[in-house]
């Protein structure tokens, strides 16, 4: 088995759990390679001797025969290794270095356990859905996909944007708004959520449309079936306007079309056998704590 290691910094307290993590790997004698910004800082750091085999960003993980990934962060280190695993389906195991963790979500305190549970077998792959975006002039470079969320946002102004929305080329709605989300059912727990979108289940294959901050109060979130088109014209006071794939941004201007759909490929999650959605839910919103339960 390979291993690749991937964390976008290296935090002074987060050394102990990157040194137990490489002392298991040992143990079990898997090996394992790093992305050369992310083995920079830890040799800066010195937090491991020797030399290990590094990665450049844009070389294909598969040629290196990787056949899992291991992110220690939040669930933004997730997001931020999709540049990395792109269309190869490579399954992706999230260490929690972060608060939340709805994506990564084995807790620091079990490293070994999750180790020795793929190393058996005990674990299966989640299918998480990916938005893809389409617009008519050049947007993201290589990697126009998000796992969380598209967004269409005001920039250089308090005003309120115009957002026309259409679904399969058919009118939904003019959003007068701060902006508008397009969240996948695993980005409907971010963003969204804090809109007032609703949490979708990820096997779901929906898609949740939630706009930010309406001027209407009759205007809701909509959830839509995830083989539809939804394409956008963006207007207001100001003249550029701000774009985003999950944590990345674009700045635009009103003549840029923009149209969103499910990509043709997915995120593979390793799911542990003691883990799953609701579980999650209710350790990270606490559900179910009200003391009128027990």
């Amino acid at each position: 088995m390979r291993i690749f290691i991937y964390s976008r910094i290296l935090k002074e307290n987060d050394i102990p759990t990157l040194q137990e993590l490489i002392s298991i790997l040992d143990e079990f004698k898997i090996d394992y390679l790093f992305p050369r910004q992310y083995w920079q800082q830890i040799e800066a750091a010195k937090a491991m001797d020797g030399f290990r085999e590094v990665v450049d960003e844009g070389q294909d993980l598969k040629k290196k025969e990787v056949d899992m990934i291991i992110t220690l962060g939040g669930d933004g280190t997730i997001l931020g290794c999709l540049k990395w695993v792109r269309d190869t389906e490579i399954p992706v195991l999230g260490i929690n270095l972060g608060r939340m963790g709805f994506l990564a979500d084995v807790e620091k305190t079990k490293i070994r356990f999750a180790i020795e549970s793929v190393i058996a077998g005990r674990y299966s792959l989640d299918k998480r859905s990916l938005i893809k975006l389409d617009s008519n002039v050049p947007l993201f470079g290589v990697l126009p996909y998000a796992l969380n969320d598209f967004t269409l946002l005001k920039r250089d102004t308090s005003s309120m944007v115009t957002i026309h929305a259409y679904v399969n080329g058919d009118y939904l709605n003019t959003y007068w708004s701060d902006g508008i989300i397009v969240s996948t059912p695993t980005g409907s727990t971010g963003y969204s959520l804090s809109c007032g979108g609703p949490i979708i289940f990820p096997s779901s294959n929906n898609f949740a449309v939630t706009p930010v901050a309406p001027h209407n109060l009759n205007v809701r979130p909509i959830v839509i079936p995830d083989d539809a088109v939804v394409s956008f014209e963006i207007e207001g006071r100001a003249e550029n306007f701000l774009c985003t794939l999950d944590s990345r941004f674009e700045t635009i201007s009103s003549s840029v079309k923009l149209a969103v759909k499910k990509a043709n490929f997915s995120l593979a999650l390793v799911q542990l056998e003691e883990g799953h959605f609701l579980q999650t839910i209710r350790d990270k919103l606490t559900w179910g704590m009200d003391k009128r339960n027990r």
